[in-house]
């Protein structure tokens, strides 16, 4: 792309993130670094297709985020909403696109020097041709999913019906905001969310045409045969990265319900929520153990933390505590444990494994959405995979 595009393009992203508070210092930082990596590709590409996603993805944050706000809980206390995303949160889902634009940037320059230096014909082309390079079907089915996945979840939890959690073979219905939960106009939001990069793609994507065919670096041009199923293609296999997204955090992603609010708890930056008990059943918990490591980390990380878990309470330490008349609300105490006074859990696990965070699901969905994308085109097209590391 050139500089003089580039360069004004990212400090006018950087300061609306900085007006808007769209991302934190680090945030900033990581999006600035972020647009430099897809800047350097000779094409517009993957720049715009950034941009396209940054700037869709913090609207569709913003539609109704005072009602959202009401629909879940801080893991600080506070209401709900989706704060200044972290400079983790903007890797998670742009890391893997910067990844193969980088890749495939090097792949149109090394074929240039072919030309230049060794007056060859390369193997590729500089256009993008019917069965061309497979990192760029990478590139867009990357931002396809994220994108598909950011509107899924924030105009699906406005949607009227209640979701229902896809990795239950019941399909029982959740709290609003529960990983895996998922309605009929969440998945639909999510489509639209991949159309709106996969449209922008078919417009700045530099197709080979009648001008390009037979020259050097060249190919055949495309039908509108060839672009309608290109399009619907990556516009499908997006929204299917917002549904394996809800499998991935219904299943490795821990959702915790606020008892006495019934709203799920969101952790600041994607990070894990802290439950009363780490086996807590969530409608008759009743014994409770502690984990040796627990006691550190949740003193060392203030309570929150990607790892720590709460101080458990047991019923013999609760005996000892009530014959000595020890006040459970005392806030001096920075031991005391997450319940109601009478030992009962305040958050319990609603569904999913421990094992990931949002951070985690984001990136795993995006790392596997493009390369499979990549996979499965160089099957239609008979490209071998690892065609991506030629010129």
């Amino acid at each position: 792309m050139k500089a003089i595009i580039a360069v004004p393009a990212t400090f006018a992203l950087v300061y609306r993130a900085y007006s808007h508070k769209s991302l934190t210092p680090l945030g900033i930082f990581a999006a600035a670094l972020t647009a430099a990596a897809h800047a350097v590709h000779p094409w517009n590409l993957p720049f715009v297709l950034l941009c396209v996603f940054f700037l869709a993805g913090t609207r569709v944050t913003k539609i109704k985020a005072d009602v959202k706000a009401r629909l879940t809980l801080s893991s600080q206390g506070a209401t709900g909403g989706e704060g200044p995303r972290t400079h983790v949160q903007v890797l998670a889902n742009s890391l893997m696109a910067s990844i193969l634009t980088l890749l495939h940037a090097y792949q149109l320059r090394a074929r240039r020097d072919v030309v230049v230096t060794q007056r060859e014909i390369p193997e590729g082309s500089f256009c993008y041709k019917w069965g061309g390079d497979l990192l760029v079907i990478g590139i867009i089915a990357n931002y396809a999913a994220v994108c598909a996945d950011t509107f899924s979840s924030e105009l699906g939890i406005l949607s009227r019906s209640t979701p229902r959690l896809i990795t239950s073979l019941s399909l029982r219905k959740v709290p609003r905001g529960t990983n895996g939960g998922v309605t009929l106009w969440g998945l639909i939001a999510g489509l639209l969310g991949s159309m709106i990069i996969v449209a922008t793609a078919l417009m700045f994507l530099p197709f080979c045409g009648e001008d390009t065919k037979g020259k050097l670096g060249g190919g055949e041009s495309w039908t509108l045969g060839q672009k309608a199923t290109l399009a619907w293609g990556l516009s499908i296999w997006g929204a299917l990265g917002s549904l394996l997204d809800s499998f991935l955090g219904g299943w490795f992603q821990r959702s915790v319900r606020d008892v006495r609010s019934g709203k799920i708890v969101e952790g600041d930056g994607g990070v894990r929520v802290l439950t009363s008990s780490i086996d807590a059943d969530p409608h008759a918990p009743e014994q409770f153990e502690e984990k040796a490591t627990t006691s550190p980390k949740a003193k060392v990380l203030h309570g929150e933390g990607s790892n720590a878990v709460e101080k458990q309470p047991n019923l013999s330490q609760a005996n000892e505590d009530d014959s000595s008349n020890k006040d459970p609300y005392d806030p001096k105490d920075k031991h005391r444990s997450a319940h109601f006074g009478d030992h009962k859990p305040t958050r319990v696990a609603e569904s999913g494994l421990d094992l990931l965070d949002n951070n985690d699901v984001n990136f795993l969905m995006a790392f596997t959405m493009s390369v499979s994308a990549m996979a499965l085109a160089g099957w239609y097209w008979n490209v071998p995979l690892d065609s991506v590391l030629k010129a």
